[in-house]
């Protein structure tokens, strides 16, 4: 499927075919002896104590995948994640959001799920943004507008499907100086570290559980007035390049169906520098192959 969508998206040559479907092949089967990914039909050699969840079904006493996908399990109860569904939250996940409504004492995330996410006032607990009075109420649209990109917290989930959000601590909320992207959920996995601060750069990167994604200039965000000094700070052209940069790679990857993770998404950034790939010619095919061709040779040094 990768093969098709470049191809029809991007010309490739009759060399860079090749070398790209090499590159391919060789993953596909360094991940099939090293990830539990199934398609239809796929045996599921599963204790015979687990529950079966979705994606799955017993025939003639043996399991077997009725989607593809990935074996996950939670607890005693295996199921299958499918691939480029929408987002499944669970709480305590880091998500991006963009806002879409902004009504009484709450705002409205679209989180690419299901359900949108809900932000309250009440839930924004930091000395900068927290308003609980009536007359925070009516200046809302001073905090947080429309289209504005906001970073949060899964704080509770109902029986209906709706999500409440929380922004508990000063790494959360509305999010300046920088790009929104979009990736399949599925290339997003669970990490115990979803805000990444590249020092050497000056750059937030902020991977979102929900596969939105966000990089912008770094803000000291726990000093009050570094805050507003920052916010009427140009950005400089160096530190704009980085982001756009970082962002190119980002959508290299998610072409390519390559799991983002800051190790992935900075040795694709420092392969367009060391090849002299200007920023949007990374959007090309050569770049892609290349790319392809170095997540090969760095798994094969992992493995």
């Amino acid at each position: 499927m990768v093969m098709r969508k470049l191809q029809l998206e991007l010309p490739l040559n009759q060399t860079q075919k090749v070398r790209f479907k090499r590159a391919m092949e060789r993953l596909q089967f360094l991940s099939s002896t090293t990830n539990n990914s199934v398609i239809v039909a796929d045996s599921i050699h599963e204790d015979a104590f687990l529950l079966k969840g979705h994606g799955t079904s017993e025939v003639d006493g043996e399991l077997m995948a009725t989607v593809c996908g990935v074996v996950t399990h939670v607890d005693k109860l295996v199921y299958i994640r499918t691939l480029r569904a929408r987002y499944k939250p669970e709480v305590k996940d880091i998500v991006v959001g963009r806002v879409i409504e902004v009504s009484k004492s709450c705002w409205r995330l679209e989180l690419n799920s299901t359900k949108d996410g809900i932000l309250k006032l009440s839930s924004m607990d930091n000395d900068v943004q927290r308003r609980k009075t009536y007359v925070d109420e009516l200046n809302m649209r001073n905090i947080i507008v429309e289209d504005d990109v906001v970073c949060a917290e899964v704080g509770c989930i109902h029986r209906d499907g709706g999500l409440e959000l929380r922004a508990t601590s000063y790494k959360y909320g509305k999010l300046e100086k920088g790009q929104h992207l979009m990736v399949d959920p599925y290339l997003v996995k669970r990490s115990n570290i979803h805000f990444h601060y590249i020092e050497s750069l000056g750059i937030d990167l902020i991977i979102g559980r929900n596969g939105f994604i966000w990089v912008g200039e770094h803000v000291q965000a726990q000093d009050h007035m570094i805050l507003d000094d920052e916010m009427i700070k140009h950005t400089s052209l160096e530190t704009r390049q980085s982001i756009l940069r970082i962002g190119n790679a980002i959508r290299v990857l998610s072409n390519l169906g390559f799991t983002m993770t800051l190790e992935v998404i900075m040795e694709t950034f420092n392969l367009s520098n060391a090849e002299n790939i200007d920023v949007y010619d990374m959007l090309g095919s050569e770049f892609h192959v290349l790319v392809a061709e170095n997540e090969l040779e760095r798994r094969i040094r992992r493995a």
